[in-house]
């Protein structure tokens, strides 16, 4: 579970769960983000304003007016998380246009993998995802893991402008960005899906750590027709 607990600055604790990023790690954060989450909404817990899951860690932030490094890292370590619990996760589809015009690094992917954009999607579409988590922009997840034959490392040179909707690949994960950022990703498609509402405020990401992630090729016209 966790391997180490420590301080993140002076209002912080840093939950170390070990080097290996893989489901298996990710679930355990996911389940102490969720049992931590669950306590504060309960007000069993004071002090917390904040919890940031990523692949392999668990960033707690509180109110040192509230509580202190000691008292957390004493809760945490005495909470009771069962062995193996299965996250509760939703089963997402997600459909993508992979035309060249949203596929913008086919022809880099093909030189480097030496595989034929037809094998690269055959790879790539032929797998189910798990988020390990969101971030960078707002509800964007990060979806591992991808089949070993199409990672790939980042641009070298990033991009100013990424499209809304893209849909990128990078060493062993996928991921899906929700509004136009920055981004050195290699896409291979676009989504019309709206994965963040802002106007929801309650639950605005579609897609959550836990939950499973598959993708489906769809036309350039069923793109549009969905993009309306």
């Amino acid at each position: 579970m966790i391997k180490n607990i420590s301080n993140l600055g002076d209002a912080a604790v840093y939950c170390d769960f070990g080097p290996e990023v893989n489901e298996t790690v990710n679930s355990n954060v996911i389940n102490y983000f969720n049992h931590l989450t669950d306590l504060v909404n309960k007000e069993k817990i004071q002090g917390i304003n904040n919890l940031t899951p990523s692949y392999n860690k668990l960033i707690i932030s509180f109110d040192l007016s509230l509580t202190n490094f000691v008292n957390l890292k004493e809760t945490i370590q005495n909470l009771n998380i069962e062995k193996n619990i299965k996250i509760k996760n939703k089963k997402i589809e997600i459909p993508v246009c992979c035309d060249n015009e949203y596929g913008l690094d086919f022809d880099r992917l093909s030189k480097k993998l030496n595989l034929s954009k037809e094998e690269i999607l055959k790879f790539f579409f032929e797998k189910e995802y798990f988020c390990y988590m969101t971030g960078f922009i707002a509800g964007m997840p990060f979806l591992g893991d991808i089949n070993e034959k199409i990672r790939c490392n980042r641009l070298e040179t990033p991009r100013v402008k990424v499209p809304k909707g893209s849909v990128g690949i990078t060493e062993q994960f996928s991921n899906i960005y929700t509004f136009e950022s920055p981004g050195g990703w290699n896409i291979i498609g676009n989504t019309p899906k709206k994965l963040f509402k802002k106007l929801n405020l309650k639950d605005p990401a579609l897609v959550k750590p836990g939950d499973k992630v598959s993708f489906y090729q769809i036309s350039k016209e069923e793109y549009l027709k969905l993009n309306d």
